[in-house]
């Protein structure tokens, strides 16, 4: 079996009155959700963090954009967790880099702003006001959308909503918060139109993951196609100090001082390990960390103490560390970059499910583009 079957639904009264309450509001956006002028693809998880989902927005934002029967104007509308304005419309970037730090605007939206040049990033907690935002002040205005963490955002209305179940930890212990680690119960996957096993390793690679996920979700209600997405993570690279240049390969043995602040720093710590790099120690900060002074002072004194050459971080970690003027950290600092790459058949459904026309699937090499 490649991960554990899915567990039956909880019997605890509290875990059944949470689930009515999920099933209430769904019903209660159904008929009032709002729509776009556009196409919307919703990315989102079950789970509270760690699912992949914003690797995946990425990819299904650089294949909208760099799709070889046409490429599309896209926007991604985010919430922007942790900023400091969450009520308002604010554009993270036209599609030519990050305009806000993640103060501003959240890590992942200004993550997301800095890897997709031609894309647009807006953050709001309403995401129909910030999609006609774009529509009135981008220009071009957007072809298409996507709506980032969008799988519980009820109030807008989508035309594709995919949903993505991390390798690792699939079920999330199968119960609701606050006693369980589920946002929505499993019974809520019958709302996607398919869902993706992501995460790295063999089994979602060869897409048994994806067939197995299928499976064990049918009971629960759902009917729709399952797609592999399996995880690449690229070799550690400078981001800034080490006197190299941004980009730039770690040199081979370097001693790193680990720092994330992830829902799930052991799949960082098992990712690093796969190359050669010499962990010094580990310091783990909670998801979406904002990297007070407090916390930059306690990674100077582990760097120093352990005889660290580079803090290796996150790609989400080093744009708070790294900051969007200069340096909040004033030590070498190093990234491991990753990637989301969906098994070809997903592309091909994914344009087909939005009305393009069919195009020859890219080849790797050039899906790894900008």
């Amino acid at each position: 079996m490649p991960f554990p079957p899915a567990p039956p639904p909880p019997r605890s009264p509290w875990q059944r009155l949470y689930g009515a309450a999920h099933a209430a509001w769904r019903r209660y956006w159904a008929g009032r959700a709002a729509r776009l002028p556009r196409p919307v693809v919703s990315v989102g998880n079950l789970h509270w963090g760690g699912a992949g989902k914003t690797p995946l927005t990425a990819a299904v934002a650089r294949h909208l954009r760099d799709r070889p029967g046409g490429g599309l104007r896209v926007a991604i509308l985010s919430r922007g967790h942790g900023r400091s304005e969450p009520g308002r419309v604010r554009v993270v970037s036209t599609g030519e880099g990050p305009l806000l730090g993640p103060a501003g605007a959240g890590d992942e939206p200004v993550l997301l702003a800095g890897e997709l040049p031609g894309v647009a990033v807006l953050v709001g907690a309403d995401r129909h006001a910030a999609g006609r935002h774009a529509l009135a002040h981008l220009e071009p205005p957007p072809d298409v959308f996507v709506l980032d963490d969008g799988f519980s955002h009820l109030r807008l209305a989508r035309d594709v909503d995919l949903l993505a179940f991390p390798a690792a930890d699939p079920w999330a212990g199968g119960r609701l918060a606050p006693g369980g680690r589920l946002r929505e119960p499993l019974a809520s996957a019958a709302r996607a139109d398919a869902v993706l096993a992501t995460g790295a390793g063999e089994a979602v690679a060869s897409g048994e993951l994806a067939r197995h996920l299928a499976r064990e979700l049918a009971p629960y209600g759902f009917r729709g196609p399952a797609f592999s997405a399996p995880t690449r993570f690229e070799a550690p690279r400078w981001a800034a100090g080490g006197g190299a240049a941004a980009g730039e390969p770690l040199p081979p043995g370097s001693r790193v001082l680990l720092v994330s602040g992830v829902a799930r720093p052991e799949s960082f710590l098992r990712a690093v390990r796969a190359f050669d790099v010499t962990v010094t120690g580990e310091l783990r900060f909670p998801d979406h960390h904002p990297y007070p002074e407090a916390s930059l002072e306690r990674i100077r004194r582990a760097f120093v103490d352990q005889g660290a050459e580079a803090v290796l971080t996150t790609a989400k970690d080093r744009v708070k560390l790294l900051g969007r003027t200069e340096p909040r950290l004033d030590l070498p600092l190093a990234e491991l970059p990753l990637r989301l790459e969906p098994e070809p058949a997903f592309w091909e459904w994914l344009d087909g499910r939005l009305g393009f026309p069919s195009a020859p699937a890219a080849s790797p090499e050039e899906r790894a583009g900008p």
